[in-house]
């Protein structure tokens, strides 16, 4: 038996378009496109890498009902500059690649950038896109890791 011992990051999703129904208001996913593809992984990974580097800042207060100072630790809360660096790193870091998509003016192939991906994401039917197979991708490991616990 041969196996591959280099672990393959991301998954990847035939893109699918979307649209809001306008009577219902409820999203409704097309079929999948045969040839556009997005590869994409979990964003937990990095979220928790980012929450235990947040730094914690210490205050202390008078406590009016004890008289004494007491010590209470917090993050403080990010600035929308921050929240906007945040998010971005995020979008960088979940979307590995993609295949085929066309830039719809000069008909070329669109390069998978940092750049490129921040612009798709501001894209409603390729945020919609993304969200919907992230909770594929997240409902799948929460299914594996309710397994491995049962056993």
């Amino acid at each position: 038996m041969f196996l591959n011992l280099e672990i393959e990051e991301g998954e990847w999703f035939n893109f699918f378009s979307s649209h809001i129904d306008p009577e219902t208001t409820e999203v409704v996913y097309d079929e999948p496109d045969s040839e556009a593809k997005v590869k994409l992984r979990s964003m937990m990974p990095f979220l928790e890498e980012r929450q235990l580097k947040r730094k914690r800042e210490v205050e202390h207060f008078l406590n009016p009902k004890t008289r004494s100072y007491e010590r209470t630790t917090f993050f403080p809360d990010p600035t929308p500059e921050q929240v906007k660096a945040e998010r971005d790193d995020t979008w960088d870091y979940v979307i590995l690649d993609w295949e085929n998509f066309k830039d719809a003016k000069t008909k070329t192939m669109i390069p998978c950038t940092r750049e490129n991906k921040l612009k798709l994401m501001r894209l409603p039917v390729f945020d919609r896109f993304v969200a919907k197979c992230l909770l594929v991708i997240d409902g799948s490991k929460a299914v594996q890791k309710e397994a491995a616990e049962k056993n």
